[in-house]
């Protein structure tokens, strides 16, 4: 703060004031808001992450067999994918999820614990 500003608010203090609160201002809310905003940058990160391997390493190798594999949603640590084309009936589908999607996005993104498909 410009030195003029610092000396008026010791200057305000100084004679008694009290400090002036708003009646909504809840610092917690703030905080919990501050936090929320942050973590919802590092989920967006984590996305474009999971969307960037799914793009470049998985759906080259699922359009190979006649399917394909779209991003749903990521919370809590799952992934949850739509499986298309030949994939969306195939009884293998579920292997290829858990051992290839899952083990490719665990070992590149390691905030993934699981991959659903819906």
């Amino acid at each position: 703060l410009k030195h003029g500003i610092i000396s008026e608010i010791n200057d305000y203090y100084s004679k008694g004031n009290n400090v002036v609160v708003r009646k909504d201002y809840n610092l917690e809310n703030i905080l919990k808001k501050s936090k929320s905003s942050s973590e919802s940058v590092q989920s967006n990160k984590i996305v474009d992450k999971i969307k960037e391997v799914l793009d470049s390493k998985i759906r080259p190798a699922v359009a190979k067999d006649g399917g394909d594999i779209a991003f749903k949603s990521f919370t809590d640590g799952v992934v949850t994918v739509e499986l298309k084309g030949s994939c969306s009936g195939c009884p293998s589908s579920v292997m290829t999820l858990k051992q290839g999607v899952q083990n490719l996005l665990c070992h590149y993104i390691p905030e993934v614990k699981s991959v659903e498909a819906n």
